[in-house]
């Protein structure tokens, strides 16, 4: 008898593979997570696990996905500048307190090797589980600036801007910081970066200047 995506055996099977995978992404890291010490330490077949992920790479991603905590919560109330300031803040303690979502993102943006992937082709491809991985990343990452930059205060003050470079000038010091093993940067410094962020978009906007139209990018393949 042949089993069905909802049947419970199918079900059970994929929960010890994925339990298995994400301990050892856990413990050891990606180069861990090989289809040998999954399968002997879920106690499945290789070919039970196949029936479930197409390769490695899609089963890395699946415990990747299990492993990043939810995003950060917006402050409802404040100005421009206090919310992004205790958003950052929140944003900082995020990638130091759980490094699994820069290692996640460094992953996929290198690439993973382990078959033909690259982490471009995986926003368009129909593999569910990178998919999935991405979507998650760019959700704590992006959703939480989008609740912020979509409101009228920030269009009067920042106006026209590349939203992906400006996610970069402020998260990019935090997700550096922990790639470089630097002293974790407090709430002085994600003032600073706010502060910073917020006067060159106000010059901009003084001078009139606009950044050049860009190329419409899917959210999946924002980050």
């Amino acid at each position: 008898m042949q089993m069905t995506e909802q049947d419970p055996r199918r079900q059970r099977s994929r929960a010890r593979l994925l339990d298995a995978a994400t301990t050892l992404l856990a413990k050891g890291g990606t180069d861990a997570v090989t289809i040998d010490a999954v399968t002997k330490l879920a106690k499945v077949a290789r070919a039970t696990l196949y029936r479930h992920f197409d390769n490695g790479t899609e089963l890395v991603a699946a415990a990747f996905g299990r492993l990043i905590p939810p995003a950060p919560t917006v402050p409802a109330e404040g100005d421009l500048r206090d919310r992004l300031v205790e958003l950052m803040v929140s944003q900082a303690k995020l990638i130091e307190s759980a490094p699994m979502n820069v290692t996640a993102m460094c992953w996929l943006g290198m690439g993973p090797a382990l078959d033909d992937y690259s982490s471009a082709d995986a926003a368009q491809s129909d593999k569910p589980e990178l998919r999935t991985l991405r979507q998650t990343i760019v959700a704590q990452y992006r959703a939480a600036f989008d609740q912020v930059f979509g409101t009228p205060e920030a269009a009067e003050r920042l106006g026209k801007f590349d939203y992906d470079l400006a996610l970069a000038q402020l998260l990019g010091p935090l997700v550096f910081t922990r790639l470089a093993t630097l002293t974790p940067l407090g709430r002085a410094a994600c003032e600073q970066i706010v502060d910073d962020f917020l006067a060159a978009r106000a010059a901009q906007v003084e001078a009139g200047a606009h950044p050049p139209a860009l190329r419409e990018i899917p959210p999946a393949q924002a980050l």
